[in-house]
Order: structure tokens, then C-alpha cells, then sequence
């Protein structure tokens, strides 16, 4: 396996924000945050590339701001 530097750092962005999302999830009861949160840090470790990457990631975030805007 292969590892592109800019792949990685990439992958750490939402890795971050994931996790910073879970805390505040729990804290607050917010479960579509908390959810949201698991997918972002997990999800870097099943693509394989940049554009996969940012595809994902901009889904989860669109579905958060769905969710959050249904009232969930």
C-alpha cells in the first residue's frame, strides 16, 4: 500500500472535525452530531482516494445539515 502525503493530511480533516462533533454530540444529546461525528472518523480509513475522500465527506456534512434542519 501506497500512502499519498496529501491523502493523509487530507484524511485528518474530518477525522477531526469527527471527533470534535461526537464530544459535542454527547454533551448536548445531539445524536444526528454525535452520529455524524462516528462517520466523519471513520469513514478516511475505507477510501482510497482524494476525490473519494472529499465526496464522502461532503455527504455526511450535507446529510448533518439536512438532519439538523428536519429537526432531528
Amino acid at each position: 500500500m501506497e500512502l499519498d502525503p496529501a491523502w493523509l493530511l487530507l484524511s485528518m480533516i474530518p477525522s477531526g472535525v469527527g471527533f470534535v462533533l461526537i464530544v459535542y454530540g454527547k454533551k448536548q444529546a445531539r445524536w444526528p452530531h454525535a452520529v455524524a461525528g462516528l462517520l466523519l472518523t471513520v469513514y478516511p480509513y475505507f477510501t482510497s482516494s482524494i476525490t473519494s475522500l472529499l465526496g464522502i465527506g461532503a455527504a455526511i456534512g450535507f446529510g448533518l445539515y439536512y438532519a439538523v434542519r428536519a429537526g432531528w
